[in-house]
Protein backbone atom coordinates (compact mmCIF):
# COMPACT_ATOMS: atom_id res chain seq x y z
CA UNK A 1 0.00 0.00 0.00
CA UNK A 2 1.80 3.18 -1.08
CA UNK A 3 0.91 6.75 -0.73
CA UNK A 4 -0.66 7.55 -3.96
CA UNK A 5 -3.31 4.88 -2.63
CA UNK A 6 -6.81 6.80 -3.66
CA UNK A 7 -8.44 5.53 -0.38
CA UNK A 8 -6.25 7.08 1.78
CA UNK A 9 -6.22 10.63 2.27
CA UNK A 10 -2.17 12.26 2.54
CA UNK A 11 -1.52 14.07 5.95
CA UNK A 12 0.28 17.29 5.03
CA UNK A 13 -0.19 18.94 8.76
CA UNK A 14 -0.82 17.97 12.13
CA UNK A 15 -3.01 20.32 13.68
CA UNK A 16 -3.44 19.69 16.97
CA UNK A 17 -4.65 17.12 19.65
CA UNK A 18 -6.85 16.47 22.23
CA UNK A 19 -6.01 15.09 25.69
CA UNK A 20 -8.84 13.30 27.73
CA UNK A 21 -8.84 13.81 30.95
CA UNK A 22 -11.25 13.28 34.31
CA UNK A 23 -11.40 16.87 34.57
CA UNK A 24 -11.06 19.12 31.55
CA UNK A 25 -11.30 22.60 33.01
CA UNK A 26 -8.35 21.65 35.65
CA UNK A 27 -6.55 20.11 32.63
CA UNK A 28 -6.92 23.60 30.81
CA UNK A 29 -5.91 25.05 33.75
CA UNK A 30 -2.89 23.39 34.35
CA UNK A 31 -1.64 23.45 30.70
CA UNK A 32 -2.31 26.93 30.71
CA UNK A 33 -0.10 27.70 33.86
CA UNK A 34 2.36 25.57 33.45
CA UNK A 35 3.54 25.86 29.67
CA UNK A 36 1.56 28.94 28.88
CA UNK A 37 -0.73 26.82 26.45
CA UNK A 38 -4.13 28.50 25.25
CA UNK A 39 -5.80 25.64 24.17
CA UNK A 40 -5.18 26.02 20.38
CA UNK A 41 -2.46 23.28 19.52
CA UNK A 42 -3.64 21.35 23.24
CA UNK A 43 -7.27 20.78 24.05
CA UNK A 44 -8.85 18.90 26.80
CA UNK A 45 -12.10 16.93 26.67
CA UNK A 46 -13.56 14.93 29.55
CA UNK A 47 -13.54 11.37 29.66
CA UNK A 48 -14.16 8.13 31.50
CA UNK A 49 -12.75 6.21 29.61
CA UNK A 50 -10.72 3.11 31.12
CA UNK A 51 -7.04 3.49 31.42
CA UNK A 52 -4.11 2.81 33.59
CA UNK A 53 -0.18 2.44 33.44
CA UNK A 54 1.53 4.07 31.17
CA UNK A 55 -1.01 5.16 27.88
CA UNK A 56 1.98 4.76 25.31
CA UNK A 57 2.61 8.14 24.22
CA UNK A 58 4.50 11.61 25.20
CA UNK A 59 4.70 14.82 24.25
CA UNK A 60 7.46 16.89 24.26
CA UNK A 61 8.23 20.88 24.38
CA UNK A 62 11.54 21.44 22.70
CA UNK A 63 12.95 24.54 23.51
CA UNK A 64 16.18 26.69 22.73
CA UNK A 65 18.31 26.42 25.66
CA UNK A 66 18.38 24.55 29.20
CA UNK A 67 17.39 27.65 31.25
CA UNK A 68 13.71 27.34 29.55
CA UNK A 69 13.52 23.49 29.94
CA UNK A 70 14.18 24.66 34.33
CA UNK A 71 11.76 27.54 33.40
CA UNK A 72 8.78 25.19 32.05
CA UNK A 73 9.79 22.32 34.14
CA UNK A 74 9.69 24.13 37.31
CA UNK A 75 6.63 25.73 36.22
CA UNK A 76 4.89 22.71 35.61
CA UNK A 77 5.64 21.15 39.20
CA UNK A 78 4.49 24.27 40.83
CA UNK A 79 1.29 24.04 39.29
CA UNK A 80 0.81 20.29 40.66
CA UNK A 81 2.98 17.51 37.80
CA UNK A 82 4.58 15.07 39.24
CA UNK A 83 8.06 14.59 38.62
CA UNK A 84 9.31 11.57 36.55
CA UNK A 85 12.87 12.82 35.64
CA UNK A 86 14.59 15.37 37.23
CA UNK A 87 16.25 18.05 34.73
CA UNK A 88 19.59 16.50 34.18
CA UNK A 89 22.44 16.83 31.12
CA UNK A 90 22.72 13.52 28.46
CA UNK A 91 24.45 12.54 25.14
CA UNK A 92 22.14 14.55 23.31
CA UNK A 93 21.11 17.92 25.86
CA UNK A 94 19.54 18.96 28.40
CA UNK A 95 15.64 17.76 29.76
CA UNK A 96 13.40 16.51 32.65
CA UNK A 97 10.24 14.80 32.24
CA UNK A 98 6.79 15.31 34.31
CA UNK A 99 3.17 14.21 34.43
CA UNK A 100 0.58 16.23 34.61
CA UNK A 101 -2.30 16.14 36.85
CA UNK A 102 -4.30 14.31 34.11
CA UNK A 103 -1.92 11.64 33.44
CA UNK A 104 0.25 12.50 30.52
CA UNK A 105 3.27 12.80 30.33
CA UNK A 106 5.17 15.98 29.16
CA UNK A 107 9.49 16.04 28.19
CA UNK A 108 11.02 19.21 27.99
CA UNK A 109 14.02 19.05 26.12
CA UNK A 110 16.82 21.21 24.47
CA UNK A 111 19.89 19.99 22.46
CA UNK A 112 21.63 23.33 23.33
CA UNK A 113 23.94 22.94 25.85
CA UNK A 114 24.50 26.26 26.77
CA UNK A 115 21.88 29.53 27.40
CA UNK A 116 22.52 32.69 25.21
CA UNK A 117 19.45 34.27 26.62
CA UNK A 118 17.45 35.27 29.88
CA UNK A 119 14.82 32.29 31.16
CA UNK A 120 11.58 32.42 29.29
CA UNK A 121 8.64 29.42 29.15
CA UNK A 122 8.79 29.74 25.15
CA UNK A 123 9.25 27.15 23.22
CA UNK A 124 9.72 26.53 19.95
CA UNK A 125 8.06 23.52 18.54
CA UNK A 126 5.34 20.81 20.46
CA UNK A 127 6.13 17.14 19.59
CA UNK A 128 3.82 13.97 20.10
CA UNK A 129 5.97 10.66 20.50
CA UNK A 130 3.90 7.36 19.94
CA UNK A 131 5.05 3.84 21.27
CA UNK A 132 4.65 1.26 18.99
CA UNK A 133 4.81 -2.38 19.56
CA UNK A 134 6.40 -3.28 15.57
CA UNK A 135 8.00 0.44 14.80
CA UNK A 136 8.48 -0.84 11.27
CA UNK A 137 4.62 -1.26 10.66
CA UNK A 138 3.96 1.61 12.15
CA UNK A 139 6.13 4.01 9.99
CA UNK A 140 5.18 2.08 7.00
CA UNK A 141 1.12 3.00 8.07
CA UNK A 142 2.42 6.97 8.31
CA UNK A 143 4.66 6.91 5.28
CA UNK A 144 1.63 5.61 3.35
CA UNK A 145 -0.22 7.95 4.55
CA UNK A 146 2.27 10.53 2.90
CA UNK A 147 4.43 11.80 5.74
CA UNK A 148 7.98 11.54 4.89
CA UNK A 149 10.89 10.05 7.10
CA UNK A 150 13.20 12.95 8.53
CA UNK A 151 15.21 10.17 10.96
CA UNK A 152 15.05 6.92 10.98
CA UNK A 153 17.35 4.01 13.60
CA UNK A 154 16.42 1.14 15.67
CA UNK A 155 13.70 1.68 17.36
CA UNK A 156 12.86 5.10 16.56
CA UNK A 157 11.35 7.17 13.84
CA UNK A 158 11.17 11.25 13.32
CA UNK A 159 8.64 12.25 10.21
CA UNK A 160 9.09 15.47 8.68
CA UNK A 161 6.52 17.29 9.60
CA UNK A 162 7.92 21.22 8.40
CA UNK A 163 4.11 22.64 7.64
CA UNK A 164 2.68 21.49 10.74
CA UNK A 165 2.75 23.08 14.46
CA UNK A 166 2.71 19.42 15.85
CA UNK A 167 5.24 17.22 14.95
CA UNK A 168 5.22 13.60 14.92
CA UNK A 169 7.48 10.76 15.97
CA UNK A 170 7.50 6.67 16.76
CA UNK A 171 9.75 4.54 19.67
CA UNK A 172 9.43 1.07 20.24
CA UNK A 173 6.88 1.09 23.38
CA UNK A 174 9.15 -0.22 25.99
CA UNK A 175 12.27 2.57 24.76
CA UNK A 176 9.69 5.25 25.04
CA UNK A 177 8.50 4.09 28.61
CA UNK A 178 12.19 3.93 29.80
CA UNK A 179 13.12 7.11 28.85
CA UNK A 180 10.13 8.31 30.44
CA UNK A 181 11.18 7.02 33.66
CA UNK A 182 7.74 4.80 33.81
CA UNK A 183 7.05 1.23 33.82
CA UNK A 184 6.30 0.16 29.96
CA UNK A 185 2.49 -2.07 31.49
CA UNK A 186 -0.54 -0.12 31.02
CA UNK A 187 -3.53 -0.95 29.37
CA UNK A 188 -7.57 0.65 28.03
CA UNK A 189 -7.36 4.18 26.57
CA UNK A 190 -4.67 6.21 25.29
CA UNK A 191 -6.89 9.18 26.20
CA UNK A 192 -5.59 11.41 23.37
CA UNK A 193 -6.47 11.99 19.83
CA UNK A 194 -4.49 13.48 16.90
CA UNK A 195 -5.93 16.33 14.73
CA UNK A 196 -4.78 16.22 10.56
CA UNK A 197 -5.95 16.92 7.53
CA UNK A 198 -5.56 13.10 6.81
CA UNK A 199 -9.41 12.69 7.32
CA UNK A 200 -10.35 9.95 10.54
CA UNK A 201 -8.60 6.22 11.14
CA UNK A 202 -6.91 4.51 14.13
CA UNK A 203 -3.14 3.30 13.40
CA UNK A 204 -2.32 0.27 14.01
CA UNK A 205 -1.45 0.94 17.80
CA UNK A 206 -4.93 1.91 18.54
CA UNK A 207 -4.15 5.75 18.23
CA UNK A 208 -6.95 7.66 17.09
CA UNK A 209 -6.83 10.66 14.55
CA UNK A 210 -9.63 12.87 13.50
CA UNK A 211 -9.74 15.88 11.19
CA UNK A 212 -8.02 19.49 12.13
CA UNK A 213 -10.72 21.49 14.48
Amino acid sequence: MSSTDSNLTTITSIDSITLEADDPEAAQRFYADAFGLDGARVRTVGSDATTSGFRGFTVSLVVSQPANVRALFDAAVAAGASVLKPVEKSLWGIGGVVQAPDGAIWNLATSSKKDTAPASREFESIVVLLASDDVSASKAFYTARGLKVAKSFGSYVDFATPASPIGLGLYKRRALAKTSGVDEAGSGSHRLRLHSDGGSFTDPDGFVWEPAA
